[in-house]
């Protein structure tokens, strides 16, 4: 599993869902920036950096390709955005309701690559 080293957070004010951005680095040399913490109806949940097509929908083109590192991700991020503002994002993820990769992200064939099943 890779290490998360650090994690900022930008907070965003006025936005009714879109509470703030988050950059985090894996292993202290490479940066994923544009994630999202959102607040949805179920709670709060880190959306990962995407682009608008076309067509006016959106498509991730970061991801992680399993559920153990999406919930590792999310927690660091949301424990992040906990300290960063003071309010309290965790309670989906402590009732055990942490997201799940969601199969149209798996298309990851494109770029040469086979999603690897979780152990």
């Amino acid at each position: 599993m890779l290490t998360i080293t650090d994690i900022r957070i930008t907070k965003v004010d006025g936005d009714d869902k879109l509470k703030a951005f988050a950059a985090l680095v894996i292993e202290d040399c490479f940066l994923v920036g544009d994630l999202r913490v959102v607040e949805g109806e179920d709670g709060y949940f880190v959306a990962m950096p995407s682009r608008r097509k076309r067509d006016g929908s959106f498509k991730d083109i970061a991801y992680p390709l399993n559920n153990t590192l999406r919930e590792v991700i999310e927690e660091k991020v949301l424990l992040a955005y906990e300290t960063a503002t003071g309010h309290r994002a965790l309670s989906r993820i402590e009732r055990g309701e942490a997201a799940q990769v969601r199969p149209d992200l798996l298309s990851v064939e494109e770029f040469g690559f086979t999603p690897k099943p979780n152990p």
